[in-house]
C-alpha cells in the first residue's frame, strides 16, 4: 500500500511538473487593449476571452504543440505559428489588424461548425457587440431592425419576407443562444427580453430555410446569439443608462403631459479560478412608455459556469432569464387618442416570467472527431388581467447529440440527433403536449481548388396532443465557387418545414374584444427555396453582395379573421393553399480606412403574395433600404442610421370593417433617422465608454404593426465601466 500511494504521488508531481503556461496581450494596431477578444487553441476545447486589459493566460497546459487563435468582429483573425511548450512560460503580444469586409469572419450557425462566411452557400450577416453599446440597444429586436435583409413588425423578426404577424404565435426564424432554441413551448414566439445583450459576443444571421440542420421554426433563416467567453483574469462590466421620450408631435396625443423617462443598470463578472471559469450578471431594466399602459419594469439573471477537465473535455452550465411587469397596449383608442388604448383595456398588467436552464457537455476525441451532447429546460409563465384573465405555465424540454467528423482532408460530417417535448398547463390554450424529435446529417466536399459542395438533410417526426402526427424531410444543396480571389459565387436549394404551434392550433380567448377561436384542422406548412448571389471585391474599400432568393410555401400558416358570421367575427390560424416570396438583396460596404469612415448601404425588393386569392401577403412591405455612415477620429465615434420601408400593402382590414379597431387604416412609408456619438476613453488609460444617441431624429409618426405607433423621438446616455 506505501508503494502505492508514494507511485501515485510521484506520478502527479511529474504531471504537474510537466505543465506550462500560454500567456499574452491582445491589442489594435494603435495599442489599444483590445476587450473580450476569443482567444483559442486549436484543436483543443479550451477557450477564454481577454480582460479590460487585453491580457489572456492558459494555465496548466501539457507540454505539447499548440496554435493560439485570436478572433474579434471587426479584426481580421490572428493564428500563430505552432508553439512548442518547452518552456514552462510562453508569452506571446498580439496586434489584430482591422477588418475592412465581413466575409472572413467566422460563424458557427450555417453548417453547425466553424466555418468563415466566405465559405458558406448560403447568405449571412453579423452584429458584433460594438452596435449593442454604440446604439444602446436593450433589446435583440431593437438590433436586428438594422440588419440587411431583416424587418421586426413590432415584436416578430422577419429575415426576407418569411414572417408576417400573429401577435405572439409561432415564427419562422429560429431564434437561440448558444445554439439552444429560445422559442416558447405554448406559443412557439421569440421573448426578446430573455436575452442578455450585455453577454453578446456577436448575432449570426443565416438567411433562407434551415430546416435541414434545424428542424421547424427555422423556415426562414436562423439567428444565433454567440455570447462571450468566459475571461481567463478577472473582467467587471457596469453600464447605465437613462433615456427620455420627446413630447409627442401632436398635442392631443399628449396624454401624461411629461416626458417618459427609461433606464437600466447592469452589473456583470467574469473570472477564472483553477479550471473553472465564470460570468455573472444582473439587469434591472424599467421603461414609462411614450404609450399609455406600455411600461415595463424587468429584473434579470444571467449565470455561466464552465469546468474544463482537460485540453479535450469540458462542461458548461447556462442559466438565464427574467421576472417581469408590464402593462398592456394592444391597439390604440383611435388615431386622435393614438397612444391610449381603447377604454376596456386602461390599467390592464401582465406579469411574466421566463428562465432557460441549459447543460453542454463537450469532448474531442482525437484531431478528426468530436461530439456534444446539450440538453436544456426553458420554463415560462405568464398571466393577464384583461377580460379573458389568460395565463398559461410551460416546461419545454430538450436535447440533442451533435458529432463531428473530419473523414478526410477534403471531407466532413455534422451528424445529430434532437427530442423535445412541451406540456403546457393554461385556460387559453387548455392543457395540450407537444413531441418531436429529428435526425440530421450535414456534409462538406472541399475540392482542391476553390469549390465546396454541401449536402444536408433531416428527417423528423412529431405530434401536437390530439393533432394527428407529422413527418417531414427538409434536404438542402449548396454550392461555394471562389472564382477568383475577389469574387466568391454560392447557391443553395432546399426544402423546409414548421409544425403549427399550440398556440395556432388550440388558442381560445378575446383578446381587446376580438374572438380568437382554434382550428383543429390545422396542419403542418412546407416550403420550397432557392438563392443564388456573388459577393465581389469591387476594390481595397469597396464590397458588393448580390442575392436572388425564390421561396415557395405549401399550406402556409397564417391568421384570418372569418366573417362568414357577420354579427361575431373571429380570428383563427388557417393554411393558405400555396404562397411565393420572391425577391433580391443588395448589400454595399465602402471602408475608407484613411479617413476613418465606414458606409453600409442595403436594398430589398420583396414579393411576397398569396397565390390562392391573388393578393399580397400581409404585413410584407415591398421596398426596405437601410443606410449606416460611421466615422471615428481617434477616440470619438460619431454615426447616422437611416431607415426606410414602403408602405404595407396588405393588413388585417376586416379589423377596420367591422370597427375592432378605428383608423386601423392609417399608415404610411417609412422614414427614420437615428443619430449617434460616443467617446473611447480606453485609449487614454481610462476604462470608460460614454455613447449618446437620437433615435427617431424628426419625430416621425409611423407604425409598424396597425393601431400601433412606433416609439417617437428619444435621446438616451449610455455609459460603461470596464475594469
Amino acid at each position: 500500500m506505501k508503494k502505492i500511494i508514494v507511485i501515485y504521488f510521484t506520478l502527479i508531481f511529474s504531471l504537474q511538473a510537466q505543465t506550462s503556461n500560454i500567456t499574452g496581450k491582445v491589442t489594435s494596431e494603435v495599442g489599444t487593449p483590445l476587450i473580450g477578444a476569443n482567444v483559442i487553441l486549436q484543436g483543443t476545447l479550451i477557450g477564454t476571452a481577454t480582460d479590460s486589459r487585453g491580457n489572456f493566460s492558459f494555465t496548466g497546459l501539457t507540454k505539447a504543440g499548440y496554435i493560439v487563435e485570436v478572433t474579434m468582429v471587426g479584426y481580421k483573425k490572428f493564428v500563430s505559428n505552432p508553439l512548442n511548450l518547452d518552456d514552462d512560460k510562453i508569452d506571446l503580444s498580439i496586434t489584430l489588424e482591422p477588418q475592412s469586409f465581413q466575409i472572413d469572419q467566422v460563424v458557427v450557425t450555417a453548417g453547425k461548425h466553424n466555418q468563415d462566411i466566405s465559405e458558406l452557400p448560403v447568405s449571412a450577416y453579423v452584429i458584433n457587440a460594438n452596435e449593442f453599446s454604440e446604439k444602446s440597444f436593450v433589446k435583440l429586436d431593437d438590433a436586428l431592425r438594422y440588419a440587411p435583409g431583416v424587418n421586426v413588425t413590432f415584436d416578430q423578426v422577419s429575415i426576407r419576407g418569411s414572417s408576417g404577424y400573429s401577435r405572439g404565435a409561432g415564427t419562422r426564424v429560429l431564434v437561440a443562444i448558444d445554439g439552444i432554441p429560445l422559442y416558447t413551448g405554448d406559443t412557439g414566439e421569440i421573448i426578446w427580453e430573455v436575452v442578455p445583450v450585455t453577454e453578446i459576443q456577436r448575432v449570426e444571421i443565416i438567411k433562407g430555410a434551415a430546416s435541414s440542420l434545424y428542424g421547424s421554426t427555422a423556415l426562414g433563416g436562423v439567428i444565433n446569439v454567440i455570447t462571450k467567453d468566459i475571461a481567463s483574469n478577472p473582467l467587471t462590466y457596469i453600464r447605465t443608462y437613462v433615456g427620455a421620450y420627446d413630447k409627442p408631435s401632436h398635442t392631443e396625443w399628449d396624454w401624461s403631459g411629461e416626458r417618459r423617462i427609461y433606464n437600466g443598470l447592469t452589473l456583470s463578472h467574469s473570472n477564472k479560478i483553477g479550471k473553472l471559469g465564470f460570468s455573472l450578471s444582473f439587469s434591472r431594466i424599467e421603461d414609462q412608455s411614450y404609450r399609455q399602459g406600455g411600461w415595463s419594469k424587468r429584473y434579470a439573471g444571467y449565470v455561466r459556469a464552465k469546468y474544463t477537465f482537460n485540453e479535450s473535455t469540458n462542461l458548461s452550465f447556462l442559466a438565464n432569464g427574467y421576472t417581469q411587469d408590464r402593462g398592456t397596449f394592444n391597439f390604440w383608442k383611435d388615431s386622435r387618442n393614438a397612444l391610449v388604448p381603447p377604454d376596456n383595456d386602461q390599467g390592464q398588467r401582465t406579469p411574466s416570467d421566463r428562465l432557460l436552464y441549459a447543460l453542454v457537455f463537450e469532448n474531442v476525441v482525437n484531431s478528426n472527431f468530436n461530439y456534444k451532447v446539450n440538453t436544456s429546460l426553458y420554463r415560462t409563465y405568464w398571466k393577464d388581467d384583461s377580460e379573458s384573465n389568460n395565463s398559461s405555465g410551460t416546461n419545454l424540454y430538450r436535447s440533442e447529440i451533435q458529432t463531428e467528423y473530419k473523414i478526410s482532408e477534403n471531407l466532413l460530417t455534422v451528424n445529430g440527433i434532437e427530442g423535445s417535448y412541451g406540456i403546457v398547463k393554461s385556460n387559453i390554450f387548455s392543457n395540450p403536449d407537444a413531441k418531436n424529435i429529428g435526425v440530421y446529417t450535414h456534409w462538406e466536399y472541399d475540392f482542391n481548388f476553390p469549390l465546396t459542395l454541401t449536402f444536408g438533410s433531416r428527417f423528423d417526426y412529431g405530434k401536437l396532443d390530439t393533432l394527428k402526427s407529422f413527418s417531414a424531410v427538409s434536404p438542402k444543396f449548396g454550392i461555394n465557387y471562389n472564382l477568383s480571389k475577389y469574387t466568391i459565387l454560392r447557391s443553395s436549394v432546399g426544402m423546409g418545414f414548421r409544425a403549427p404551434t399550440l398556440a395556432e392550433a388550440f388558442t381560445s380567448t378575446r383578446a381587446s374584444g376580438i374572438p380568437v377561436k382554434p382550428n383543429p384542422n390545422i396542419d403542418r406548412e412546407t416550403s420550397y427555396s432557392f438563392e443564388i448571389g456573388v459577393n465581389q471585391n469591387i476594390s481595397d474599400f469597396w464590397n458588393l453582395d448580390l442575392a436572388l432568393f425564390h421561396n415557395e410555401y405549401f399550406d402556409f400558416i397564417e391568421p384570418r379573421i372569418d366573417t362568414t358570421q357577420i354579427s361575431d367575427p373571429y380570428v383563427i390560424f388557417d393554411n393558405v393553399p400555396k404562397a411565393k416570396i420572391q425577391g433580391a438583396e443588395l448589400n454595399s460596404l465602402f471602408n475608407f480606412d484613411r479617413l476613418n469612415v465606414t458606409l453600409n448601404l442595403s436594398y430589398m425588393y420583396l414579393w411576397a403574395r398569396d397565390i390562392e386569392n391573388n393578393r399580397s401577403l400581409k404585413y410584407r412591405p415591398r421596398h426596405l433600404f437601410y443606410g449606416k455612415l460611421s466615422y471615428s477620429p481617434g477616440i470619438f465615434e460619431f454615426g447616422l442610421d437611416f431607415r426606410y420601408w414602403s408602405k404595407v400593402e396588405e393588413i388585417d382590414f376586416e379589423l377596420i370593417e367591422f370597427n375592432l379597431l378605428p383608423d386601423g387604416h392609417k399608415r404610411v412609408d417609412v422614414y427614420v433617422v437615428d443619430l449617434r456619438g460616443g467617446v473611447n476613453l480606453f485609449t487614454l488609460g481610462v476604462p470608460v465608454n460614454i455613447y449618446l444617441n437620437a433615435n427617431n431624429l424628426f419625430n416621425y409618426n409611423y407604425v409598424e404593426m396597425i393601431g400601433n405607433i412606433s416609439p417617437i423621438r428619444n435621446i438616451s446616455l449610455n455609459l460603461e465601466l470596464i475594469f
